[in-house]
């Protein structure tokens, strides 16, 4: 029955308790038995376990009984880290309710906020959750005061839980019976689900994860996607579950299910879709999603460059499992042949690698990651810039804009001072500064050139670890940038180029020869490192020569047989400093991307 059914999300910031309180809501259905049961049930890749992170929204199908009655709820866990906001905002599109996890010990967290907001924006019903009240620290009270200050929703109605212990975890799942409103939609009209996930399974093909909002999917039905307008036949359906899917016949009005059409690639399934009858479809397609963009670009490459191809291959397979990535064929002088890479942000890019690293046994290099410049020629021609390289000669360029994103910070006070040192030096704007009891919210513009390298890590060390951090992208702004190269022995390094603010580039090329200078080997002659911006020199480190006694067979005699070998030597090594080549090692560039 409809009005059993229950489509719920569970929200809060990274670390906050969603994983563990989503593992306690399966056992207290029953879903699981305890010899089944480990931590983190819903987290299936190893390196979510590892780094106790989510990376991928997972939903669970569980069956609850409430004073004699039976009711069905569908529960979705999702990520906490902002890199992967996009998988929070499909999750809560398909759900009626959301549960706001917030941490008893330290509050509101910018996560927090940005989560609510897109709850918000699809009209949804908030459970307040205060979790981990079993904590010596715990202050619920003051959590509550929080939530109500700073997000203003009513915790009037809140459940005080410990999802660790299971405490209040089964009033909990009352509270959701309770206050979630079961789904809406017409039973007897046309087919129309909303594809909100897909993955590929290598015995299934690819599967789509679905939200029936009319009608029913039925197995052997034909059906229809409207954006492609491709038709196939379902040749099975389940109920997710993380351990043991369960097969059905029908996907009934408001249920979530996963829907297999025997496809071999995840193209003809775009998520966002929508899922029609092919005989007889619905008036109109139900609004998407808009695909995932990425904001940060690096090249990626193997080690040994007979990979390549290997490379692709992984790459393509790791496509059908997280559609956000984006990749095309580039090559360097320095590094051979790779694939300029898109990324969510920096968790996604390290996730990646890691992934690519260990699923498909490669060595990978990443090369310093960069963002979507826009470039506005002195022709009126508009292009986008991924890569530094790719920068038309300085002549050729009227304006370069450059992507700002609007970020929420949420500090405790007496770390003010240096969190607002920091967003100086990062070139950002002030919009909002307001007071949370003994905490402050900051609202701030900021480039997302200044945020992609080493932002996050600033912000955690100034603060103790007590700041957090939310963004989100707020289109381009003109900017005063100019392309810094490095030159090694006269030659540009294509690899090391970056883009940078015109008044920090002399700062950032010392630092940037500093570190290659101690790294690059010791050749027979001189070796000159240079950074430059167009064709002045701002900035030269020398690698000195190492030296030959050449006048070691000259013992005794006349000083002027020295000084003959000393001119030659001296000849010699002029000689190869005009036409010798230098390799920068691999550590280099390494050492270089940490900067």
């Amino acid at each position: 029955m409809q009005k059993h059914i229950r489509n719920f999300s569970i929200i809060a910031h990274i670390d906050h308790g969603k994983s563990t309180l989503a593992d306690r809501i399966i056992q207290e259905c029953g879903a699981i038995t305890e010899r089944e049961m480990k931590s983190q049930v819903m987290d299936t890749m190893d390196i979510e376990k590892e780094r106790g992170i989510t990376i991928k929204a997972q939903s669970v199908r569980l069956d609850y009984v409430k004073n004699g009655q039976k009711y069905v709820l569908n529960l979705i866990d999702t990520p906490g880290h902002v890199d992967f906001s996009y998988e929070v905002s499909r999750s809560l599109a398909s759900s009626e309710g959301a549960l706001l996890i917030v941490d008893s010990t330290q509050g509101v967290e910018a996560q927090t906020i940005a989560n609510v907001y897109i709850a918000m924006d699809n009209d949804l019903e908030l459970l307040p959750v205060v979790n981990k009240i079993d904590l010596p620290s715990a202050d619920p009270i003051r959590v509550l005061e929080e939530v109500e200050e700073a997000i203003g929703l009513d915790c009037t109605q809140h459940n005080l839980i410990s999802a660790k212990t299971g405490l209040g975890v089964k009033e909990l799942i009352d509270a959701i019976v309770e206050r979630v409103p079961a789904p809406q939609g017409d039973e007897n009209a046309p087919t129309k689900a909303l594809i909100y996930d897909s993955w590929f399974d290598n015995y299934l093909g690819a599967l789509a994860l679905v939200r029936v909002y009319d009608g029913s999917i039925q197995k052997g039905q034909k059906i229809k996607l409207m954006n492609t307008k491709v038709e196939h036949q379902v040749l099975s359906l389940m109920y997710p579950h993380p351990l043991k899917r369960q097969d059905t016949n029908e996907i009934k009005t408001g249920e979530i299910g996963i829907v297999v059409l025997g496809l071999k690639t995840l193209d003809g399934i775009a998520v966002g879709d929508t899922m029609t009858d092919a005989k007889n479809p619905t008036k109109e397609a139900i609004d998407g999603f808009e695909p995932a963009k990425p904001f940060v670009f690096a090249g990626i490459y193997p080690i040994e460059t007979d990979k390549f191809e290997d490379l692709r291959d992984a790459l393509n397979k790791l496509k059908l499992n997280d559609s956000s990535i984006s990749f095309e064929p580039e090559s360097s002088a320095a590094l051979g042949s790779g694939f300029r890479t898109g990324f969510l942000g920096m968790l996604h890019m390290e996730v990646i690698k890691e992934r690519l690293e260990r699923e498909f046994d490669l060595d990978l290099i990443a090369t310093a990651p960069t963002v979507v410049y826009e470039v506005l020629k002195k022709d009126g021609e508009r292009i986008m810039i991924q890569n530094p390289s790719e920068l038309p000669e300085p002549n050729y360029i009227e304006t370069i804009f450059e992507p700002y994103v609007k970020a929420t910070i949420l500090v405790p006070d007496e770390f003010l001072g240096n969190v607002i040192k920091l967003l100086n030096d990062k070139r950002g704007i002030q919009n909002k500064m307001d007071y949370l009891g003994n905490r402050v919210l900051l609202e701030y513009d900021l480039p997302m050139n200044e945020i992609v390298m080493d932002f996050y890590d600033k912000l955690k060390s100034t603060t103790k670890g007590y700041a957090s951090f939310d963004y989100e992208p707020i289109g381009f702004r003109p900017g005063n940038l100019k392309k810094l190269d490095i030159r090694v022995a006269g030659d540009i390094v294509d690899a090391l180029s970056i883009i940078v603010p015109e008044d920090r580039a002399v700062t950032k090329g010392r630092e940037f020869i500093k570190a290659l200078k101690e790294l690059i080997p010791r050749q027979l002659f001189e070796v000159a490192i240079q950074a430059s911006v167009g064709a002045t020199i701002i900035a030269r480190e020398t690698v000195k020569s190492t030296g030959k006694n050449v006048t070691a067979k000259c013992y005794g005699g006349d000083i002027t047989r020295k000084r003959k070998l000393l001119e030659k030597q001296k000849a010699g090594k002029k000689r190869m400093k005009a036409i010798g080549k230098v390799n920068v090692p691999q550590e280099a560039f390494m050492a270089v991307l940490k900067i």
